[in-house]
């Protein structure tokens, strides 16, 4: 209540002087006192560790491709043929590289099964020919051999065995500086060494050669 509204009630009453005395100081006091501040609530800060998300899953490892057995009987041309060009696989399946070994022949030269399987094609690819064996018991996906370019003797279908012939190699077209037979390997999608597949004494570049035996005449 204001102190002109209190005088005014007071007007024309007649009241001690200390009593009216205290009522105006009263008055006059609550009028001029300042209301509460307003307190802003401070946040409490929880001591709980933060929640832990859950960590995405780690891929699965990519399979190593199985072994590849060392089954070959012959090499596919000559002895101890030169390897004009080695293996390098790509990094990725669209990546450059070379997907198995050149080795250098005269065009006309045999060109052999390197172990024991069955014809999976025999025919042109892209003006090439080409010859590719699936090899017996090599497991699941079972490996195939192919052999290019090569003038074929077989059939889809055939049965072959170690060493047999299964063309000649065509004098034209190659990719190398000289005649050559590209020769692969794969077993499904990854392609392999087709040079894993020769035993030590068939890849070793110098030929074995017989030790005399202590006692033994010779002839």
């Amino acid at each position: 209540m204001h102190v002109e509204r209190l005088l005014t009630v007071l007007h024309g009453k007649r009241l001690p002087p200390l009593l009216l005395g205290l009522l105006l100081t009263a008055t006059a006091s609550a009028a001029g006192a300042a209301p509460d501040p307003v307190r802003t609530p401070v946040p409490v800060r929880s001591s709980a560790p933060p929640p832990v998300r859950p960590s995405a899953p780690a891929p699965d490892p990519v399979p190593a491709p199985a072994p590849v057995p060392v089954i070959a009987r012959s090499w596919p041309v000559g002895v101890r043929p030169v390897v004009v060009r080695g293996w390098d696989p790509p990094a990725t399946p669209y990546a450059r590289g070379h997907r198995g070994v050149d080795l250098a022949a005269p065009a006309g030269a045999p060109v052999r099964a390197v172990a024991a399987g069955r014809v999976l094609f025999a025919g042109q690819v892209a003006g090439r020919g080409v010859v590719s064996l699936e090899l017996a018991g090599t497991g699941t996906p079972p490996l195939r051999t192919t052999y290019t370019p090569v003038r074929p003797s077989v059939s889809e279908g055939d049965e072959v065995t170690p060493s047999q012939p299964v063309g000649t190699l065509a004098a034209t077209p190659s990719h190398c500086a000289v005649p050559c037979l590209h020769w692969g390997l794969r077993r499904d999608q990854a392609y392999l060494n087709p040079l894993s597949l020769l035993p030590a004494w068939l890849s070793a570049r110098t030929p074995a050669r017989l030790l005399p035996v202590l006692g033994v005449p010779l002839p």
